[in-house]
């Protein structure tokens, strides 16, 4: 699974990596994100710009929204065989900007938290799903989920599971729903592992609490 990630690349490198003009939102610089908070995404319907939704997908069907703190992940394999995702997965689909995410490596005694990225620093691209939810006073919530599939070689090391990670090139691609998420089958498969980086990180990341540069040190 996912359930922390990071994004503190400058504003002005996320738009040259989007090929998109600086964005009106200004993004604060994230070491430890998580479910339940507003974060940047791109999504289907807004593909020219970045957006704040909701992480965790509350699907338009919820009684109230606590069901998307337990739809943070899903499975990019069952994703058209789950009721939460199938309409998502077809029509509503979006980009979940990182710079690297975060897993916890089991080991005797307790587990390690380990930071994963690419050597380059460059932005990452989650392959995600969206949402719009009302309340009872019709007030709008976007959600989004992070889907995941099996781990490449570095991921394995540490966890079963990696994110679906977006290549730059087929960014515009997984945006246009035109195209049905059976023929993107090809982007769901495990991200090459050449350039990827582990390293371990400072025990803080366990609470959200903490959102500092100082989570990066051992």
């Amino acid at each position: 699974m996912c359930g922390r990630y990071s994004l503190y690349l400058p504003m002005d490198k996320i738009a040259l990596a989007l090929a998109m003009d600086m964005p009106e939102l200004a993004i604060k610089p994230r070491y430890n994100m998580a479910p339940t908070q507003l974060l940047p995404v791109v999504s289907s319907d807004r593909p020219d710009e970045i957006s704040l939704y909701r992480w965790g997908l509350i699907p338009s069907w919820a009684k109230d929204h606590s069901i998307g703190n337990r739809m943070i992940n899903a499975r990019a394999e069952t994703m058209l065989e789950k009721n939460s995702f199938r309409t998502a997965a077809r029509k509503r689909r979006c980009l979940v900007l990182a710079d690297g995410f975060y897993e916890w490596k089991k080991i005797t005694g307790g587990k390690i938290p380990t930071r994963i990225s690419f050597d380059d620093g460059r932005l990452i691209t989650f392959g995600g799903l969206w949402e719009s939810w009302r309340d009872a006073e019709e007030k709008e919530i976007r959600s989004f989920t992070i889907l995941t599939t099996t781990p490449n070689e570095v991921c394995a090391a540490i966890h079963d599971r990696m994110p679906v990670i977006i290549a730059a090139g087929d960014r515009e691609k997984w945006l246009d729903v035109s195209i049905s998420p059976e023929e993107l089958s090809e982007l769901l498969r495990p991200f090459p592992a050449i350039g990827m980086m582990t390293e371990e990180v400072s025990k803080l990341v366990n609470s959200p609490a903490n959102d500092g540069p100082e989570i990066l040190r051992k």
